[in-house]
């Protein structure tokens, strides 16, 4: 697995940490797998983030919102930003690039932390000082896609085999 240092600095310099997802994902998933802990969410988390295209999903919202707080970006795709418009749906977009990278449970997941806002997510939606109009959800995305791995590969999930012809 690639080193996830650098993304997970780039995540700590506004304010998300591995264990925030972790946290989210293990809510996701504790219902379904009893004996889930803490490290095997974090492992989860840990190995989307060291998806490349996870990265470079994270590297381009990211930047977006910095640049957004400091007043960079042409209008009216500043004031958008500024004020979180409700209609603009592209922060949603480029998280589905994480959300989809472990399929369609990774797509429930995702509308249903979009919607409820736990933890981490919920502390950057609120509007302050920092503009998160991408990180709230590209958050969402990595705990719906390490919700999603987990799933997947849980050996108690159900085999189902196709027959030889139909």
């Amino acid at each position: 697995m690639a080193s996830t240092s650098k993304i997970e600095a780039w995540l700590g310099k506004r304010g998300v940490k591995v264990d925030d997802i972790a946290e989210i994902v293990y809510t996701l998933q504790r219902p379904y797998n009893a004996s889930l802990s803490m490290k095997e969410c974090e492992d989860s988390v840990r190995a989307v983030l060291g998806k490349r295209e996870v990265q470079y999903v994270l590297y381009t919202g990211i930047a977006l919102d910095e640049l957004a707080e400091r007043k960079l970006l042409p209008e009216p795709l500043q004031a958008i930003m500024e004020n979180d418009e409700s209609l603009y749906g592209v922060d949603e977009t480029l998280a589905l690039g994480i959300t989809n990278v472990y399929g369609m449970i990774g797509l429930t997941s995702f509308g249903y932390l979009d919607k409820v806002k736990p933890g981490i997510i919920n502390q950057l939606n609120i509007k302050g000082r920092h503009i998160h109009v991408f990180l709230d959800d590209l958050v969402a995305g990595l705990a719906a896609a390490a919700s999603a791995r987990i799933a997947h590969q849980d050996p108690k999930a159900q085999q189902y085999h196709l027959p030889d012809s139909p």
